[in-house]
């Protein structure tokens, strides 16, 4: 990002460049912003605008497109005008309001671009019903993904696709772990309602919010009652099928989530490992909030000569990095900076670890393998592929409502997650 923004318009077309041009995470991008101690509320609106934005960039472009006689040179103009189209066209705010104060704040850095954007903005005010009606006709603009990636799911979900693109236009729910050592869901849950916090049980530790808080606003929460943790990842506790004393890895832990809820849910010898030392402290960070402790290594757990005693385990959590296409709600850049190629570079890393972590364990052990993908490819493709190489492994059944072939679609109460348990004879 280039000079302190003046302005949420301002951050927020900082952010949307980042990610576009500079082919940033947004999580990145965001971090970086925060580190300016910006005023919080300007914070937050940039960011619920570069969201936004980001959520609708592939019919965000085709009106700019149309808008423009040619592309502009500079991302940053760009990023202003995005934002401010995707204020006219996806959110009730006053039009006027929005094309005035996004000039003001473009012609800040621009002066000399103040006409351009006042032109652009009011040509699409002008056209808006015609360019929407034109963007239904192209797929990208339609969708809002890059065409492989439709083309992708159409092949992978046939009778599902258009649900689970749908889905990525949503906002996510917030749903807790309630720490069910700590307290109850019954009076964790009476504790939100006295804060005026709706919520409803959709799990076994799980309380989903009718509407999204601040972190800071949930009771008990520094103190290590609660959580923030989609009901799908949730599942991967219950699915792991741990008792009490197990030896457990957490083969890539960070940030921490998984980690956390497996040792709030049984007294495990647990072992977390993540080749990020940055990454895994925020798994130490997470442990600490909740009291709770585990053996953390900073390593790759595709090397288990680096790091293992040669104690087998008799539980392994493997949450494979993966294209996390499952979660594009929650991370709408996502779909703009993945490529075919990370895909399958993904899958590679995806059997390499698979390969490196089942000789650690122990016979009759339970390997859980969980993306937050719904790329068949990164998913049963994997297992299917190594099942075929080992005879001494077996797909276990699980009980996982609404899933096909262990695989969660995204829908309003979770997000896109696939779970495979293997067993080893």
């Amino acid at each position: 990002m280039a000079k302190t923004p003046d302005t949420a318009r301002g951050l927020a077309a900082d952010l949307v460049s980042a990610v576009l041009a500079e082919h940033r995470s947004l999580t990145a991008a965001l971090a970086a912003a925060r580190g300016q101690r910006l005023d919080p509320r300007v914070l937050a609106a940039a960011q619920d605008l570069a969201y936004g934005t980001l959520r609708h960039n592939g019919r965000l472009r085709f009106y700019l497109d149309r808008l423009l006689a040619k592309p502009l040179a500079d991302a940053e103009l760009t990023g202003f005008l995005l934002v401010g189209l995707y204020e006219l066209d996806r959110t009730d705010a006053a039009a006027y309001a929005v094309v005035n104060e996004t000039v003001a704040a473009a012609a800040q850095r621009f002066p000399k671009a103040r006409g351009l954007v006042n032109a652009v903005l009011r040509n699409f005010q002008r056209r808006q019903a015609e360019l929407s009606a034109a963007a239904e006709g192209d797929t990208v603009a339609k969708w809002n993904f890059p065409k492989w990636w439709i083309k992708r799911v159409q092949a992978d979900w046939p009778e599902h696709w258009q649900a689970v693109l749908e889905s990525a236009a949503q906002h996510p729910p917030m749903t807790l772990r309630v720490n069910r050592r700590r307290v109850s869901l019954a009076d964790y849950q009476e504790q939100l309602a006295a804060e005026g916090i709706e919520a409803h049980q959709t799990g076994p530790w799980a309380l989903t919010l009718a509407k999204p808080v601040p972190v800071a606003a949930l009771p008990g929460f520094a103190g290590g009652e609660v959580s923030v943790q989609d009901l799908g990842a949730q599942a991967a506790v219950e699915l792991l099928e741990c008792g009490d004393g197990m030896h457990v890895l957490d083969a890539c832990a960070a940030p921490g989530g998984k980690t956390g809820h497996l040792l709030e849910a049984h007294a495990l010898d647990l072992v977390a490992l993540d080749s990020d030392t940055d990454r895994l402290s925020r798994v130490r960070e997470n442990l600490d909030r909740l009291g709770l402790s585990a053996r953390l290594l900073a390593a790759d757990a595709g090397k288990p000569a680096t790091w293992w005693d040669g104690r087998p385990f008799d539980r392994i959590l493997l949450d494979a990095p993966c294209s996390a296409s499952g979660v594009v709600r929650r991370h709408p850049d996502g779909k703009w900076l993945k490529r075919v190629s990370d895909v399958e570079s993904l899958t590679k890393e995806q059997d390499r670890l698979l390969e490196a972590l089942w000789p650690c364990l122990g016979s009759g052990g339970k390997l859980l393998y969980a993306t937050c993908s719904v790329f068949r490819q990164e998913n049963m493709a994997r297992v299917q592929a190594f099942l075929g190489r080992h005879p001494d492994a077996r797909l276990d059944a699980l009980t996982l409502p609404g899933a096909i072939d262990g695989q969660w679609l995204p829908d309003p109460q979770h997000d896109g997650f696939f779970y495979a348990r293997l067993v080893k004879a």
